[in-house]
């Protein structure tokens, strides 16, 4: 890819987060984590393990920086589930880096579809109240 469509990209992502709600953060970092993820696999396929090993790393980074967000004091199962199941993706992703295995890739990418695909379909009024609720938590 040409340097300067790099540069545009990175602005561009730069210029997109500065102006992005919680919740589009982390949309944006859930497309981040698949996007890795097939850059992975691909690399794995081709033999690139340079590329195959920033992938995942990227991928991992991305997954450790949800998990490490996940309020767990919250009266719900679900942070708890979701911690437990971004750690399993995560030892998951090591033995595909280790074993150049697209299967664990391939398990990791459906494991994170599914929590992507729940959080895509949130309602704006959920979304709108729980902005509303960090503001008063945050002031």
């Amino acid at each position: 890819m040409n340097i300067k469509l790099k540069q545009y990209q990175k602005e561009a992502n730069k210029t997109q987060l500065a102006n992005a709600e919680p919740y589009q953060i982390i949309q944006m970092l859930m497309a981040g984590v698949m996007d890795s993820l097939a850059i992975a696999k691909g690399s794995v396929e081709r033999g690139d393990l340079e590329l195959k090993s920033s992938s995942l790393s990227k991928a991992s980074s991305i997954i450790v920086a949800l998990r490490s967000s996940l309020d767990l004091n919250v009266d719900s199962e679900i942070p708890d589930n979701l911690n437990a199941l971004y750690e399993y993706m995560g030892d998951r992703l090591v033995d595909a880096s280790v074993e150049k295995d697209t299967g664990a890739i391939d398990e990791v990418s459906d494991l994170f579809r599914e929590i992507k695909s729940a959080w895509d379909e949130i309602p704006m009024e959920a979304r709108i109240d729980a902005e509303k609720q960090r503001a008063v938590i945050a002031s």
